[in-house]
């Protein structure tokens, strides 16, 4: 019980973005706790699919190829997943907090008993003491993330059960290659010793995939909008400017609440996470929530009429004004002096 595994998302022979950067994460817990990081891909036509994985640390990877499992299904991925756990015993189990994750996390840690926190912000490894007992434990897995509405960050801990398992939402995270020459052991797992026809009682007839028009999450440059923006109207002034600085529009939970913008285009605990070079934030205030996603962002401009809105505490430099006032005097100014 001394290893860390990340369960890897594959769709179409690629794996997702999330599951990189778990690794990535798991990688330096791994390093911490002086243990293996493995990882576990599941699908069809999987030779070669070390080449997305080893070089983000993994020790070992466990291979399930079947031409059933091209597509997730929840039966056989849960059966697979509980019994590999089972064989393996590890002290940490990772997934992204992904509608994949969103309906295997629980399964699986129900099926061993473990307890799951979801949408985790950051993890981290430590110590705890039993207020009542005294007990002791080392090197408990710390699951962060906000509670109560975001109003506190709370540290959750899983003393007694394992595998400590926690989900992570896509970009909390950051993606970084270990080693591109690093290689792993490819442990292939026979499909029969796995799942059995039961697991595939439920077949998938048709799929209609539609990827988003929206790329927040990949973009140098955004302007985001909150409910102190006032208006879909005055939203539009954030398109102009994004327009002007090639920039693309995101929105705090409360526009998107109140209709000012598209649900696509949420930036936060319940919606995108983002690490833009420079991050523009017009009437947010700032609660929890909403800088968990875009916190790490290289720099931040507030546009704010209260000098005191929480998000000034983060920002780099703040601009004291309505935003319909101060958003045209930037689009003018940028039309002028950009090439």
């Amino acid at each position: 019980m001394n290893n860390i595994i990340v369960y890897c998302e594959i769709e179409e022979g690629k794996v997702s973005e999330v599951s990189q950067e778990l690794l990535t994460k798991g990688r330096k817990l791994a390093s911490e706790l002086k243990c293996k990081l493995e990882a576990l891909a599941i699908g069809s036509k999987l030779d070669g699919i070390e080449g997305q994985i080893s070089p983000y640390g993994a020790d070992t990877i466990y291979v399930l190829d079947d031409a059933r499992l091209e597509h997730y299904l929840t039966l056989p991925h849960t059966s697979i997943s509980v019994k590999l756990f089972q064989e393996q015993k590890p002290q940490i189990v990772l997934m992204g907090a992904t509608t994949i994750g969103r309906d295997l996390g629980p399964r699986v840690s129900s099926a061993l008993k473990s307890g799951l926190t979801a949408d985790c912000t950051n993890l981290e490894i430590g110590p705890h003491t039993e207020t009542k007992t005294g007990k002791e434990y080392k090197d408990l897995l710390y699951q962060i993330r906000p509670a109560f509405g975001g109003n506190i960050i709370a540290t959750i801990i899983n003393p007694d059960c394992r595998p400590q398992m926690a989900t992570v939402r896509e970009g909390v995270m950051k993606k970084e290659i270990f080693n591109a020459s690093h290689k792993s052991q490819v442990v292939k797992l026979d499909a029969k010793n796995y799942v059995s026809d039961a697991d595939f009682i439920v077949s998938i007839i048709e799929r209609h995939m539609e990827k988003s028009k929206v790329n927040i999450k990949n973009s140098s440059i955004i302007v985001s909008g909150g409910y102190g923006v006032g208006s879909r109207e005055n939203f539009k002034l954030l398109f102009d400017l994004a327009a002007v600085i090639s920039a693309e529009v995101g929105a705090s939970r409360a526009a998107v609440d109140a209709g000012y913008a598209d649900h696509d285009r949420q930036i936060g605990q319940t919606g995108v996470t983002v690490r833009p070079k420079l991050y523009i934030a017009c009437g947010i205030s700032g609660q929890i929530q909403h800088i968990a996603g875009m916190q790490e962002s290289s720099m931040i401009i507030s546009i704010n009429n209260d000098p005191s809105a929480p998000i000034n505490k983060i920002a780099d430099y703040v601009i004291t004004g309505n935003v319909e006032d101060v958003l045209p005097k930037m689009i003018k100014y940028y039309k002028q002096n950009s090439k």
